[in-house]
């Protein structure tokens, strides 16, 4: 027996009708794309009621051709980092109505993650989003080529139309500022890996800073985003008093501020020290640590509206201007003042030793 007419589900060709406007322009707004008139959307949100239609996947997919899925590819570890970005992404996406196809690199090198780019577009994706961890993944994603938009999270001194950043750069000139307004003209730098693009640009604000301050740059000791190596590197580091340190990120600098602890200085007595991220936990230690906060819920937002953008036909790609960071003074920092020669006797900082 044929369908009854009246009790037939209603497709997005009758929304189109109703509403008198073609089938592409309900798409439109049923996929929240821009460039639909407010007057125009009314009457279809009107016909979509009206008709109780309530589009499947599959049919959204056979009239938009779309899959509205986004792959993600991010870095195979744990950062904070990363994985507060990739998290951010995830609900920025399905607030747009998105799913999210997630895979980590299996490496660092250019081909690991051509493969994984590969990999998804094998599933259909509509656009690829890639979490960028080190310059090889940032070359890949500057010069290939594919189908579909791909639009990168990476901080690069001059960004491009599909790359979104919070201001590493400013952070870390903020970071430093900070430290110097405190009166310590001695201020150290525990970076990143070298091949991280983040830590580059920190490295580059902290180096900006200092030489417009007229203050001595001492090439920075470089960490692997882990508390256990910003441990080793505060064992060996010279800090004689009033000297201050600005590390790359908050768990290099929870592992720095435990090796000075070992070594019987206190922070921020001996030592002031500001971390990057800002991190759950960074306003809990003791003391609670100074750091650079990074908006990732903001990140994640902006990555996405950066897809809508780039998917849609007549949409226009911008290069947007690097999301703000901001610093967050705790009490791991404090203005430079006398040593405390009364205090409980303090070790050495060149050599651990305790002081006379």
């Amino acid at each position: 027996m044929a369908e009854d007419e009246g009790t037939r589900a209603a497709t997005i060709f009758d929304v189109a009708r109703l509403a008198g406007v073609s089938h592409q322009t309900v798409s439109r707004v049923l996929n929240g794309l821009p460039n639909v008139r407010p007057a125009t959307e009314q009457r279809v949100r009107e016909a979509i009621a009206q008709l109780h239609y309530s589009p499947s996947p599959a049919a959204r997919a056979l009239v938009t051709r779309r899959t509205r899925t986004i792959g993600l590819i991010t870095p195979n570890n744990v950062d904070h980092g990363p994985a507060s970005i990739a998290m951010h992404v995830n609900i920025a996406a399905r607030e747009a109505r998105y799913s999210v196809d997630a895979v980590s690199t299996a490496g660092a090198d250019a081909s690991a993650v051509r493969a994984s780019i590969e990999a998804l577009l094998r599933q259909r994706v509509d656009a690829v989003v890639v979490v960028v961890a080190d310059v090889p993944a940032l070359e890949v994603v500057s010069a290939i080529d594919v189908s579909v938009p791909v639009v990168a999270s990476a901080s690069v001194p001059r960004p491009g139309p599909r790359i979104v950043s919070i201001d590493q750069y400013r952070g870390a000139r903020a970071a430093v500022a900070h430290l110097a307004e405190q009166g310590h003209t001695r201020i150290l730098h525990v970076a990143g890996p070298a091949g991280a693009p983040d830590a580059n640009e920190r490295v580059r604000g902290w180096r900006d800073e200092l030489a417009a301050r007229r203050l001595e740059i001492i090439e920075p000791e470089h960490g692997d985003w882990t508390a256990a190596s910003g441990f080793g590197i505060g064992g060996t580091l010279d800090l004689p008093h009033g000297s201050a340190v600005f590390v790359s990120n908050d768990q290099m600098a929870i592992g720095l501020m435990s090796a000075l602890r070992q070594r019987g200085l206190h922070v921020p007595e001996d030592v002031s020290i500001v971390g990057f991220d800002d991190i759950p936990e960074a306003g809990y230690l003791f003391p609670p640590l100074t750091t650079v906060r990074q908006d990732f819920a903001a990140l994640g937002r902006a990555i996405v509206q950066k897809v809508l953008v780039a998917l849609d036909a007549d949409g226009e790609e911008t290069i947007d201007t690097p999301l703000p960071a901001q610093l967050v003074v705790r009490e791991s920092t404090r203005p430079v003042g006398p040593a405390d020669d009364a205090a409980t006797p303090t070790s050495d900082a060149s050599t651990g030793a305790p002081r006379a």
